[in-house]
């Protein structure tokens, strides 16, 4: 990510120009500066190009003069219609278009501090690239932008205003690596060495291994990793940033992911066509894990704990059977019908421990669950089911608001049978019929009434296209969406 800095508006002496422009509006400030300092090539330049400034428009104009080597023009829209999420496309349309500029200059002067912040919020987004395993790439074809300069005429206040956006994109970020990571890299043991890195940030590490998860009965989890040489971990994180005499003493928010660094299927074994993307079916954990370095990077007043449970889903001669039955730390037991649906299996032993450690005041998971719910929501949407209204409505805007979409599912006792087992009091799979939502009923079954959300993230963790803010591959899905559940509804 390049440097970004809000310095006070004015031209570059050489280099690359970045104009943001709103529609029909003519050349002032900063623009029109650099514009008499090209002798009027630019306005020349953009009306050639029959730029009106409208939203998502781009228009580059090569040495126009006054010392620029390149000028990008960027379209704002109307000016009533400018929005957070519009701004932050703008800053990944310049992070794009001016990847091979070593520094970019950016006039920023008709926008206020706080939409200043969103555009760098947007370059900082898009600048991701994850590149740690490329020895042979060419120079000439790295990106090679270092510094920003965001001319701002209150440069404390973006400042202020940017601050809390560069946290969220460090989780974002800490996400990404994550589920980009190859799964030879990333076992379970070293991802649980990773979350230790939060703390740095003031977040609380406990890291248990097999024989304390033995001890708390999580036979579930622990069913689905005995097949793989990789040791099984659950980490528990803490954030605990609610005001001293407000804190509801206890009752921490809570966020659990599923976090299986690889699944084979088991002996229920997947095809081997596109096998090897199931290195990110611990995109859930890694959400988990992103969002904690979110919240504590920007100091948030809330109380939160994050609990991911870490697994590899390996096929072996100690693997899993189908037809085992396992129990579950509450108790419960489950006909295992199909090894590949192993992630609900690892959510309800850390479901049930959350529970009893923290009684939360609500719990929210995240799981790349099901294959079903990418064929009912394809990659647009993940899939949201909840047994508490209010919850529900107020991660769909949060959704909304960040540009992280979700579509609530339905749950109901009809779904619920479909998981009835003949020799256990449930079976891990209902059949193809509504698969996403007997897995989302099987979950329910762990969460004894406490308000609850489940996130099925299968078909938006990973994206085989850029857009604006999301280079492709790993998404971060949640990320943001979550830290702004918190921020607007639970902190202070």
């Amino acid at each position: 990510m390049p440097d970004i800095a809000f310095v006070k508006p004015a031209l570059p002496r050489a280099g690359a120009l970045v104009l943001l422009l709103a529609e029909e509006a003519p050349l002032s400030g900063l623009a029109a500066q650099a514009d008499k300092a090209a002798g009027g090539a630019i306005a020349r330049g953009l009306e050639a190009a029959k730029f009106k400034g409208r939203k998502g428009q781009a228009t580059t104009l090569w040495a126009p003069g006054g010392g620029v080597s390149k000028v990008l023009a960027i379209g704002l829209g109307k000016e009533a219609e400018i929005s957070d999420a519009g701004l932050e496309a703008v800053g990944g349309t310049i992070a794009g278009s001016m990847a091979m500029e070593r520094e970019a200059s950016i006039a920023a002067d008709g926008l206020t501090a706080a939409q200043a912040a969103s555009v760098a919020f947007g370059i900082a987004l898009k600048s991701y690239r994850f590149d740690r395993y490329r020895t042979t790439e060419k120079e000439e074809d790295k990106p090679k932008l270092e510094r920003v300069a965001m001319g701002v005429a209150e440069t404390a206040k973006a400042k202020a205003a940017f601050a809390p956006m560069q946290a969220i994109a460090d989780g974002v970020f800490l996400t990404r690596d994550l589920v980009s990571e190859p799964p030879n890299v990333l076992t379970p043991v070293e991802c649980a060495e990773r979350c230790k890195a939060l703390t740095k940030l003031g977040v609380e590490v406990e890291v248990l291994g097999p024989r304390e998860m033995k001890r708390l009965g999580f036979g579930a989890l622990l069913g689905v990793a005995q097949g793989s040489a990789n040791e099984p971990r659950m980490v528990v994180m803490k954030w605990m940033g609610a005001p001293k005499g407000k804190k509801p003493a206890g009752r921490p928010l809570a966020f659990i992911g599923k976090g299986v660094t690889f699944d084979t299927g088991g002996i229920s074994i997947k095809p081997a066509g596109g096998m090897e993307d199931m290195k990110w079916d611990m995109a859930g954990a890694g959400t988990v894990i992103g969002l904690m370095a979110a919240l504590a990077g920007r100091k948030a007043k809330a109380d939160v704990v994050g609990i991911v449970g870490l697994v590899e889903n390996m096929p072996s001669g100690t693997a899993q059977r189908p037809g085992d039955v396992v129990k579950t730390a509450s108790g419960q037991t489950v006909e295992v019908i199909n090894t590949d649906a192993e992630g609900r299996l690892v959510l309800a032993d850390v479901i049930h421990y959350c529970i009893e450690k923290y009684d939360p005041r609500f719990m929210i998971d995240l799981a790349t669950l099901t294959g079903a719910i990418i064929i009912a929501l394809g990659h647009e949407h993940a899939g949201l089911f909840a047994n508490d209204d209010t919850l529900a409505q107020r991660i769909e805007a949060a959704g909304r608001a960040v540009g992280e979409a979700c579509w609530r599912m339905p749950l109901g006792d009809a779904y619920d049978k479909q998981i009835k087992s003949d020799i256990a009091d449930m079976k891990n799979v209902g059949g193809r019929p509504g698969g996403s939502i007997t897995a989302a009923q099987f979950i329910q079954r762990f969460v004894q009434g406490k308000p609850w959300a489940h996130l099925d993230i299968a078909g938006t963790a990973w994206s085989g296209k850029d857009t604006p803010t999301v280079p492709k591959g790993a998404t971060a899905y949640g990320v943001r969406m979550l830290d702004r559940l918190v921020a607007e509804h639970y902190e202070g």
